[in-house]
C-alpha cells in the first residue's frame, strides 16, 4: 500500500455476524489499511445480542440501537444502510468493510463502489454470490476461522470438500485453475510465463472472493503448485509457466 494508510468505516451487522469472528475481521482488515470507524448494528435490549456485549468493548466497537419494529423485518439492516451513506459524504473514508452474509446489503456495495470507494465485505460462505461481486474483495470468515485451527488435513481432502460444496459462493477451483492458464498463455512476455505477483492481482480483480485459503492453501503459491503450475525464482520474483504436458508444442 503507497502513501498514508487507508482509512476504512467498519460497519457490522451484528444480528448476522457472530462476535467469535471479531478477531479475524480486525486481522484481515488490518492487512488494508486503518479502521478509523466502528460501529456495530442491533437491538441491544434482547439476549440473543449479550454475547457481543464483551467484544465491543475489548474492540472499541460503538454500538448502533435498533429496535425491531415490526416482526420478520430486519430494521438493523436499514440503519447500517442509511449510516453508510452518512459516512460516504461526511467523513473522510477511503473505503468500507461491511460484515454481514446477508444479501440486502448488495445494493450498497454497489453505490460505495461507485463513489470511487474501496468495499470490503466480510461474511460467511453461505453468503449470496450477488453480494459477495457487488465488493472490491471479499473474505469468508468462516473458511478462514477453520484454516486456523486446522492442523494437519489432507490435499485430497480438501480437494473433495472443495468440490462438494454446491451452495457456495466460493469460485470453484477448475476456474481459478482455468484463468491462471489464460493469463500465462496471454501473458505480454510471449513466452508463456507470468509472474505470481501478476495472476495474484488479476485473481482479485476478476474474482472479489478470491483468498487461497478458500482451497486449502496459506499463500498464493501454495495453491498455484497445488494447481500443477511450475514455479521459478528470479531474483525477487517468481515466474509461473504452464506444466509441460499443457504447453502448447
Amino acid at each position: 500500500m503507497d502513501g498514508a494508510e487507508k482509512r476504512f468505516a467498519l460497519l457490522i451487522d451484528c444480528d448476522n455476524i457472530a462476535p467469535d469472528y471479531i478477531d479475524t475481521i480486525l486481522d484481515e482488515l488490518s492487512k488494508e489499511g486503518f479502521a478509523t470507524i466502528r460501529r456495530g448494528y442491533g437491538d441491544w435490549t434482547t439476549q440473543a445480542m449479550s454475547s457481543w456485549k464483551k467484544v465491543l468493548i475489548t474492540s472499541s466497537i460503538t454500538p448502533h440501537q435498533q429496535f425491531a419494529n415490526t416482526k420478520k423485518k430486519n430494521a438493523t439492516d436499514s440503519a447500517m444502510i442509511i449510516d453508510a451513506m452518512d459516512i460516504l459524504y461526511r467523513e473522510p473514508v477511503d473505503g468500507f468493510c461491511l460484515c454481514s452474509s446477508d444479501s440486502d446489503f448488495t445494493r450498497l456495495a454497489q453505490r460505495l463502489r461507485e463513489s470511487g470507494k474501496e468495499v470490503i465485505g466480510m461474511g460467511e460462505e453461505k453468503t449470496p454470490e450477488a453480494f459477495v461481486q457487488a465488493c472490491t474483495y471479499f473474505r469468508f470468515l468462516d473458511v478462514i476461522k477453520a484454516s486456523e485451527k486446522k492442523k494437519e488435513t489432507p490435499k485430497a481432502t480438501d480437494q473433495q470438500k472443495s468440490e462438494e460444496k454446491v451452495d457456495s459462493a466460493i469460485t470453484p477451483e477448475a476456474e481459478i485453475k482455468e484463468k491462471i492458464s489464460e493469463l500465462i498463455e496471454s501473458s505480454e512476455d510471449g513466452v508463456g510465463t507470468a509472474l505470481s505477483s501478476t495472476i495474484g492481482t488479476e485473481l482479485r480483480k476478476r474474482y472479489p472472493s478470491f483468498d487461497p485459503r478458500n482451497y486449502g492453501c496459506k499463500k498464493l503459491i501454495d495453491l498455484i503448485v497445488k494447481l500443477g503450475f511450475k514455479t521459478t525464482k528470479d531474483s525477487a520474483k517468481i515466474v509461473v509457466t504452464l506444466p509441460a504436458k499443457n504447453k502448447s508444442k
